[in-house]
């Protein structure tokens, strides 16, 4: 079986449900998410969109199982998260938008260490690394530490090793920024071959001209709560004046400066 050659088979149409989902932080008087409900269909690419402090990350975290739900429920694969969190992660991958990596590792090492992680058989978690490796263009720079890699390497690293373990879904947030044209075409490439083999990605940016092209279907998200949704051109040519979704997300969510700490 080769690298990327993982479909997925279920009688289930919906790979992520949420219901109700909310999330409000200690302290704070306003929810960060407020009655979120969300329905992403199996190998679809679903773009969240929205300005800074809109509540993606917040989402994205209790989608990862990484934040606690005030309320609401969430299911992923079938799995709800109050019966199966362990299940569930066992299931997706998550490429940050810092890179999560051992600087003073090698490129390899860092697959093998985060590979192991999903108690994958040493025989195949090796042949995995290396079909990887092959497919990222990084097999030349196996053994050298990573920390010497450019920012593009890395980004490319940071990929592989989040579908090492043929993840079921793929978490990204904001998975080109920062690169050189070319490591964001090998990227690209390589989450095509992904979804065309049957994951599904939930894909986060603020490069909206990036997102119109890339994914199948998008969710505008503000003030805790999705404001807009559908296929990329769908919106466009339903937004009178616009010629692309940086001028439907501007329509939608106005222009003001959305400064957040």
């Amino acid at each position: 079986m080769g690298f990327l050659n993982f479909p997925y088979f279920c009688p289930m149409s919906d790979m992520i449900r949420t219901a109700q989902l909310s999330k409000r932080y200690a302290g704070r008087e306003t929810y960060a998410v407020k009655d979120l409900s969300l329905t992403i269909d199996r190998s679809e690419i679903f773009g969240l969109l929205g300005p800074n402090g809109a509540g993606k990350t917040t989402l994205i975290s209790m989608l990862c199982g990484m934040l606690k739900p005030t309320s609401g429920e969430l299911a992923i694969d079938g799995l709800e998260y109050r019966r199966h969190r362990r299940r569930i992660q066992q299931r997706i991958g998550v490429v940050p938008q810092e890179y999560a990596l051992y600087p003073t590792l090698t490129a390899r090492e860092n697959l093998a260490y985060f590979g192991s992680l999903y108690d994958l058989p040493r025989k195949e978690l090796q042949s995995r690394i290396g079909d990887g490796l092959e497919q990222v263009g990084l097999a030349k720079f196996q053994h050298q530490r990573v920390d010497t890699f450019s920012g593009g390497m890395k980004r490319r690293i940071n990929l592989l090793s989040a579908i090492l373990h043929r993840p079921a879904v793929l978490f990204l947030d904001e998975p080109t920024v920062g690169v050189d044209v070319q490591s964001k075409k090998a990227i690209m490439a390589l989450l095509v071959r992904l979804h065309e083999a049957g994951t599904t990605i939930v894909y986060t940016s603020h490069m909206l001209n990036e997102a119109q092209d890339f994914c199948t279907r998008v969710a505008v998200v503000d003030e805790g709560r999705i404001v807009l949704s559908g296929r990329p051109a769908e919106l466009v040519a339903s937004h009178a004046g616009a010629n692309n979704l940086e001028d439907v997300f501007v329509d939608v969510v106005g222009n003001q400066l959305r400064d957040h700490a």
